[in-house]
């Protein structure tokens, strides 16, 4: 089978062999696939300079088998200018796909999300937001979507001011006691989780809390590298501010 130029974007890379790579990519039609770049890495190739992840790319290949052969790379736009935190969000987003994603599967929609969540990481104030509805569309787009605007037993409309105790494979229910299990959160929250507007802290703050739990049902026990990493930036920016104010005295 030949494919050409499909819409894709690079989730990892790394060397096989002398010259070559092993690359998976998210693509618009086939999902994710798996390819052998033959070549990339001799000096005279310029597709290694192409195959960077968080750039829109128009990728050819051929082959049946579960790993195919890379046969052209063309560049299709510019990836978005992402540094420090916002770089490792990206790669957050690159990992859920990979150990969530049947391979030659399509998801055109979450394709998509994809693209379309990419740009907000390089905004701090947006970052947030990005990450939590690309989550909430993950989970849908993998058959497992939240119940966020009725409660899950009486199928009433959510109230904003009521508590609620999400239920695994079930939705939201009253809170009544923590004897329930799930996930406590507000009406509010599920709320603006389902109009895709979590304007303010606490609201994030739940849904972040509330995904992650859900999430972590379906990534296992092995620990996602990039919230690893993502900690560590973060106490190494701790450090470095604690160093400052301690000069400046």
């Amino acid at each position: 089978m030949r494919v050409d130029l499909q819409p894709a974007y690079v989730l990892h890379l790394r060397p096989y062999r002398e010259t070559s790579a092993l690359v998976e990519i998210f693509t618009q039609d086939y999902g994710r696939v798996g390819l052998v770049a033959k070549g990339v890495r001799q000096r005279r190739s310029k597709a290694i300079g192409l195959l960077q992840p968080f750039c829109p790319l128009l990728l050819s290949w051929v082959g049946r088998s579960d790993l195919v052969t890379l046969t052209g790379a063309e560049a299709a736009g510019r990836g978005p200018a992402l540094t420090g935190e916002g770089l490792v969000c990206a790669f957050y987003l690159n990992e859920l796909l990979l150990r969530l994603l049947p391979r030659r599967d399509p998801f055109e929609a979450l394709f998509s999300v994809y693209a379309h969540s990419l740009p907000p990481l390089a905004n701090s104030q947006q970052r947030q937001q990005a990450l939590r509805l690309f989550e909430r569309d993950l989970l849908t787009y993998l058959g497992y979507g939240l119940t966020l605007t009725h409660e899950a037993d009486t199928h009433r409309p959510i109230d904003a001011e009521q508590w609620y105790s999400y239920q695994l494979e079930k939705g939201p229910q009253r809170f009544q006691s923590e004897d329930l299990g799930g996930m406590k959160v507000r009406g509010r929250t599920l709320q603006a989780l389902a109009r895709g507007e979590l304007a303010d802290p606490v609201s994030l703050h739940e849904a972040k809390q509330l995904l992650r739990w859900l999430l972590a049902f379906q990534l296992g026990d092995k620990p996602l590298k990039s919230r690893a990493l993502l900690e560590e930036l973060r106490q190494l920016g701790k450090a470095s501010r604690k160093m400052k104010a301690h000069d400046c005295k």
